[in-house]
C-alpha cells in the first residue's frame, strides 16, 4: 500500500480513536481531565504517521468531537485544546520520525516529554488570549492547576501507555524503531 494512503487511513483511525476514548470517562469533565483520553491518539498519530497527520488530527479532533457531541465545549476550552493537540502530534512527530538519529525507548520519551510540554505552553497561551477576548484572565494558578496538578493521572497513563503501544508494534514488526545508520568505515589496502 501506498505510505501516504497508509498514513492517511491511520490517521482517520486516531481521529476515530479520539472520537470514542473520550465516552470511556462518561462524558464527565472532571475524570477526561484527569485521564486526557483524546490527547492518546494523538501523540500516536504524530508517532506513527509523522508530524504532519500528527498535527492535523490534533488541530481537528476537539472541533469535530465539539460537532458530533458537544463537548468539549468551544469556547475557550475546544479552541485551546485544538492548539495543544496540534501541537502535541506536530512536536512528537516532528521530533521522533525527523529530529532523532534512532528511534528507541529512551528517545520515544525524549519526545512524548518534550512534546507534553510545549502543548501545555500553547494551551496556556491559547487561554491568555482566548480569556482575554472575553474580558477574563487567565491566572498562574489556573495554569499549573490544569496544565499538570489535575492532569498527572493523565501525564502517567501516557508515559505508561504509549511506549508500552510503541514497543508492542516494533516487537511485531508494525512500526519498527528506525536505527541510525553508522558509517562504513573503508579498509585500507597495504
Amino acid at each position: 500500500m501506498n505510505q501516504k494512503v497508509k498514513h492517511l487511513v491511520l490517521a482517520a483511525m486516531f481521529l476515530a480513536i479520539g472520537l470514542v476514548l473520550p465516552l470511556l470517562t462518561g462524558q464527565i469533565p472532571q475524570i477526561g481531565n484527569m485521564l486526557l483520553p483524546m490527547h492518546i491518539p494523538v501523540l500516536l498519530c504524530g508517532l506513527i504517521c509523522g508530524w504532519q497527520y500528527g498535527g492535523l488530527v490534533g488541530l481537528l479532533l476537539p472541533l469535530v468531537r465539539y460537532l458530533i457531541f458537544g463537548m468539549p465545549v468551544l469556547f475557550p476550552t475546544g479552541i485551546a485544546m485544538s492548539f495543544e493537540l496540534l501541537t502535541y502530534g506536530l512536536v512528537v512527530g516532528l521530533l521522533y520520525n525527523n529530529l532523532s538519529r534512532w528511534q528507541c525507548i529512551k528517545a520515544l520519551y525524549r519526545c512524548l516529554i518534550l512534546a507534553m510540554l510545549a502543548g501545555r505552553a500553547v494551551w496556556a497561551v491559547a487561554q491568555v488570549v482566548l480569556l482575554g477576548l472575553s474580558g477574563s484572565a487567565f491566572t498562574w494558578q489556573m495554569f499549573l492547576s490544569g496544565a499538570f496538578l489535575t492532569a498527572i493521572p493523565g501525564i502517567v497513563l501516557q508515559l505508561l501507555l504509549i511506549p508500552t503501544i510503541m514497543l508492542a508494534l516494533n516487537r511485531t514488526g508494525l512500526v519498527p524503531f528506525k536505527k541510525a545508520s553508522s558509517p562504513v568505515k573503508k579498509e585500507s589496502q597495504p
